[in-house]
């Protein structure tokens, strides 16, 4: 089944950042007008002068291998690998361009870098060795020898907000800048589904258990191609033990008395704002 955007779905009331929404993965009619490009170098986007991200043409110093992203108001886009940053241009690591360009661009940005990834890190058959090729109608890789294709990667990982009367439970992970704290969230494993993974990471992170699971919604994560599904959930029973791996901090919080909080280009702070917003 082909994939689309956002384009072709409605819209809820959080709204998530590195998403795309005019974007249509699979225009079957675009129009004549010339074509788009986002310049990518090493996972980081190729920026022009005044931060302009979308290109009419592509700059001395970069392939001719490019891949479709969709296309924007009829307009198709493609993104192209750069070996260096083209003179008069510059390298912006995709984390920093939030809050430098509009959300419809960030979420581009996003797409491409992910697809650019997959295509540098898939040139070989994972099953034969032989060097693989673009394949025509869709962003995938073929093996010309054993027939194999891969798409890119997508890692879905949980994400949830667990309360407890007014108070939010925050948990503070080793490679967090000193002092923050977030909520809890871990990859989904092969064999369960999502409910089961929320349930799992918050037990085996903070030794509690939850109850009344909500969805509250998913965000594409482009660091390096993660998923993010939102949940909310209620505490259910346990007391608060960091598994001193994954978790090596974790309290209950009031609105009050909260940590330093990760950015606002996250679904974990959105999650948390929402909570904050109903105190």
């Amino acid at each position: 089944m082909k994939r689309s955007g956002r384009a072709y779905s409605t819209m809820t009331a959080f709204v998530p950042h590195y998403a795309t929404d005019r974007l249509v993965f699979h225009d079957p009619d675009p129009t004549d007008a010339p074509p788009l490009y986002v310049h990518v170098v090493d996972a980081a986007v190729v920026c022009g002068p005044g931060g302009r991200v979308l290109h009419e043409a592509p700059p001395d110093g970069c392939g001719d291998a490019s891949i479709p992203l969709g296309s924007l108001d009829g307009r198709q886009v493609f993104a192209l690998g750069c070996e260096a940053v083209p003179e008069g241009f510059r390298a912006v690591p995709l984390r920093d361009l939030f809050g430098l360009v509009d959300d419809e661009t960030l979420g581009i940005a996003g797409r491409a870098v992910q697809c650019m990834e997959f295509d540098r890190t898939h040139r070989y058959c994972g099953r034969c060795g032989t060097e693989t090729r673009m394949k025509e109608d869709e962003i995938a890789r073929v093996c010309p020898s054993c027939g194999l294709v891969v798409y890119p990667v997508l890692s879905p990982a949980v994400i949830v907000r667990v309360v407890r009367g007014d108070r939010i439970l925050l948990a503070r992970s080793p490679g967090f800048p000193r002092g923050r704290y977030s909520v809890i969230a871990g990859f989904v494993e092969p064999g369960e589904t999502l409910e089961h993974a929320v349930q799992r990471e918050v037990a085996e992170e903070t030794g509690i258990s939850v109850a009344n699971l909500r969805y509250f919604g998913s965000q594409p994560w482009p660091f390096p191609h993660s998923l993010m599904i939102g949940f909310t959930a209620d505490y259910a029973g346990g007391e608060v033990r960091p598994d001193g791996v994954e978790v090596e901090e974790a309290a209950w919080f009031t609105a009050d008395s909260l940590p330093d909080l990760p950015g606002r280009a996250s679904i974990s702070r959105a999650l948390i704002d929402d909570w904050l917003e109903e105190q």
